[in-house]
């Protein structure tokens, strides 16, 4: 299933069965997530926005795209020395995070044809790049419906707010907001960022 096609069913099967997320989708009837079909363009954007705020994430995006002359390419990253990725905010360590991924050469993987399991393998195998990243692509590049990014703090964060009165629910309990949103994982997590964010996510 490709999540942007399966939307509507979604919304519409995720507020029959969960009041509290129907009310925040009530919140945003005209909006809904824009995918990238571009594997650079994710994983890059996935590593800007490692362990930092959405906001924090966005000026650094904005200040590497105009380094690379406002086209984030293989080439135009390649032609930055890490020096230079350093004065758009990038530290040392995700500067060279981002090479690794350029030198990978993986626009050649056909990506549509492996299940969520192997598509996180094969870029686990790239430094920089771990579960979080992995779940991303999935979501924002793959369109994959049913992925539940518990290592993102914003997710956790939306729904310690919305179903705990902000109190931290432990890995168990959480664990079962896969099977309450299942198999609308990917969508549930769109709308809780959402409740959080003055922006919508997007990698």
């Amino acid at each position: 299933m490709n999540m942007l096609t399966e939307w509507d069913n979604a919304v519409t099967d995720l507020s029959k069965n969960d009041s509290i997320i129907a009310k925040i989708i009530a919140n945003y009837p005209e909006e809904r997530m824009e995918m990238k079909n571009d594997t650079l363009h994710t994983l890059v954007r996935s590593v800007v926005g490692q362990q930092i705020s959405v906001r924090a994430a966005d000026a650094i995006w904005n200040r590497l795209d105009k380094a690379c002359n406002n086209s984030i390419t293989e080439n135009n990253l390649l032609r930055l020395s890490i020096e230079d990725m350093r004065k758009t905010g990038l530290s040392n360590t995700k500067s060279n995070y981002i090479m690794n991924i350029v030198n990978a050469n993986l626009s050649e993987l056909d990506w549509e044809d492996m299940n969520d399991e192997e598509v996180s393998n094969e870029l686990c195998k790239i430094k920089g790049i771990g579960p979080w990243t992995a779940d991303m692509f999935l979501i924002f590049r793959l369109g994959r419906t049913n992925i539940l990014p518990l290592g993102d703090i914003g997710l956790v964060n939306a729904i310690n707010l919305h179903y705990n009165n902000k109190e931290k629910l432990g890995k168990e309990k959480l664990m079962k907001f896969k099977e309450k949103w299942s198999p609308w994982c990917s969508i549930a997590t769109w709308y809780m960022w959402r409740s959080l964010d003055p922006v919508p996510v997007e990698y």
